[in-house]
């Protein structure tokens, strides 16, 4: 499964390019939020987690170790947990009024499926031993 590490890694330029587009529309306020940017909102920015969840996924990515691989395991799990909450925490309708969803918002949850199933698959290579 050598081509899933090079899905996780388009995966992961993916959601970054996401971090920085336009996630929600906020009519009421003219609002425009995006995941570096989230003036006029209490929503912080939430896309500096994701951009260093993705610096420590695509390290460990590509490093052939099995700690390696299994650290990968807690990072990408962390990462799909924090995009699912971004996910409905920024489009959910409040106060009556519910913003209009951009096409980045969308990315933000296959992309970490992805990255998920390319560090379920990791290339892991086992030494041959040696007959006795």
């Amino acid at each position: 499964m050598r081509f899933m590490k090079w899905i996780g890694f388009i995966a992961a330029v993916a959601l970054a390019a996401a971090c920085f587009s336009p996630w929600v529309f906020i009519e009421s306020g003219n609002i425009i939020v995006s995941g570096m940017d989230a003036t006029g909102t209490n929503f912080g920015k939430p896309g500096y987690l994701h951009l260093f969840l993705i610096a420590f996924f695509l390290f460990f990515n590509f490093f052939p170790k099995i700690w390696a691989k299994r650290s990968n395991l807690f990072i990408v799990a962390i990462n799909i947990a924090w995009a699912i909450r971004n996910y409905f925490l920024i489009s959910t309708c409040q106060m009556g009024e519910c913003p209009v969803k951009k096409a980045a918002i969308y990315v933000l949850i296959p992309a970490s499926v992805l990255m998920l199933a390319s560090a379920l698959v990791p290339d892991v290579r086992i030494p041959k031993e040696t007959g006795k």
